[in-house]
C-alpha cells in the first residue's frame, strides 16, 4: 500500500488530523476520548467507556465508525439479553435445511451500550468473541469481520439491577475511558448545533484495508529495550507484597496488573508515539497511555476506599 514503513507511519498522522477534522463537525471537545478510542482501533484493542447518560457515548462512536469508513452497529444490553441475539442462531429454513442467522456482532464497529445491565452468559458471549475474533454456534465457526472493535460503555450511576464485570473480564479491554460533562462553553456549542435545522454530514476518510495496514505497522514500530523495562518496571511496581511493589501498592492495592497490561503499554505506546509523527515510542509516551490503561486492572483494598484514595490517585504516584 505504501512504499516503505516510514511512508506508510507519514500518511497516518496525516490520516489521523483529518479523522480529528471530521470528527470535531459532530463531536464537540472530548479530545482525549477521541485520541484514545481511534488509538485503541489501530492498536487492535477495545474500550471500555464509563459515562452518565446523555454525553453522546452513541454518537461518538457512530461518528468515528463513518470516518474510519467501517460498519457500526449498536447493541442495547438488558437483563433478558440471551447470548444468541448477540452472536446469531440457526433456523430451519424453507427447504428443513438450517440456516446461520448473522447476530448484530458481525461488524466492524460494536457499540456495546451498558454491558453491566446484562447477566454474565451474555456478557460472556461478547467477551469471548472480542478475544477469539469468532463465534461457534453448533460446532461451526465463523470468523468476524475485521478490523473489529468493541466499545463498551457503563453508567457509574444508577447501579441497581447490574451485573459488574469481574476483573478477570474487564482485564480483556485495552482502556477505560472516563468520560465527563463538557465544559460550559463546550455545552453551549452542542446546544446551539443540536437545536438549530443545520444538518452535518461527516465523510469516509479511511477504508478498511487502511486500517489493517496501519494496524499492521504499529506492530512494526521499534521499541527501545530501556521502553520495554520502563513498562513492564511500572506494571510490576503495582503489585502489592512484592519485590519490586511501589510503597503506596502495598499500602491502598489489594491486586495489581497482570502482563496484559505491560503488552497493552508497550502497544499503546507504539500507536501514540505514530499518532504524534514518531517513529519510535520513548517512556513519555508509556506514560501518557498509563492510566486508561491500569485504572480497570487494579483493585483498591478497604484502607484505600475508607481514606478515600481513587485508584487515578494511586497510578500517579506510582508513575
Amino acid at each position: 500500500m505504501y512504499q516503505s514503513d516510514v511512508e506508510g507511519a507519514k500518511a497516518l498522522v496525516k490520516k489521523y488530523e483529518q479523522l480529528k477534522s471530521e470528527i470535531s463537525k459532530i463531536i464537540i471537545g472530548q479530545d482525549e476520548i477521541i485520541h484514545n478510542t481511534i488509538l485503541s482501533v489501530f492498536c487492535q484493542g477495545h474500550v471500555l467507556l464509563v459515562g452518565v447518560p446523555g454525553l453522546a457515548k452513541t454518537l461518538l462512536v457512530s461518528t468515528i465508525g463513518k470516518t474510519l469508513g467501517l460498519s457500526f452497529n449498536r447493541i442495547q444490553f438488558t437483563p433478558d439479553l440471551m447470548p444468541s441475539d448477540i452472536l446469531g442462531t440457526e433456523i430451519l429454513d424453507d427447504s428443513r435445511q438450517f440456516k446461520f442467522v448473522k447476530g448484530p456482532v458481525f461488524s466492524n464497529i460494536i457499540l456495546a451500550d451498558e454491558i453491566n445491565r446484562t447477566p454474565p452468559k451474555t456478557q460472556a458471549a461478547l467477551l469471548e468473541a472480542m478475544q477469539e475474533k469468532h463465534v461457534t454456534i453448533s460446532g461451526k465457526t465463523y470468523q468476524l469481520q475485521q478490523p473489529f472493535f468493541v466499545l463498551a460503555t457503563q453508567n457509574p450511576i444508577e447501579q441497581e439491577g447490574t451485573y459488574p464485570l469481574p476483573e478477570a473480564q474487564l482485564d480483556r479491554f485495552m482502556f477505560n475511558l472516563l468520560l465527563d460533562y463538557p465544559s460550559y462553553e463546550e455545552e453551549i456549542e452542542v446546544v446551539k448545533n443540536t437545536t438549530s435545522a443545520k444538518n452535518v454530514d461527516v465523510k469516509a476518510v479511511m477504508t478498511a484495508e487502511e486500517i489493517l495496514y496501519f494496524q499492521n505497522l504499529v506492530r512494526r514500530v521499534p521499541v527501545a529495550d530501556n521502553v520495554y523495562e520502563y513498562a513492564v518496571g511500572l506494571v510490576s511496581r503495582t503489585r502489592p507484597n512484592t519485590e519490586r511493589a511501589h510503597e503506596w501498592s502495598n499500602k491502598y492495592l489489594s491486586w495489581g496488573a497482570g502482563p496484559r497490561a505491560s503488552q497493552y503499554l508497550i502497544i499503546g505506546a507504539k500507536g501514540n508515539a505514530l499518532l504524534k509523527g514518531k517513529f519510535s515510542p520513548d517512556i513519555e509516551d508509556v506514560q501518557e497511555v498509563a492510566l486508561p490503561i491500569l485504572r480497570h486492572r487494579l483493585v483498591r483494598n478497604y484502607t484505600a476506599e475508607a481514606e478515600g484514595i481513587s485508584i487515578e490517585t494511586i497510578v500517579k504516584t506510582i508513575l
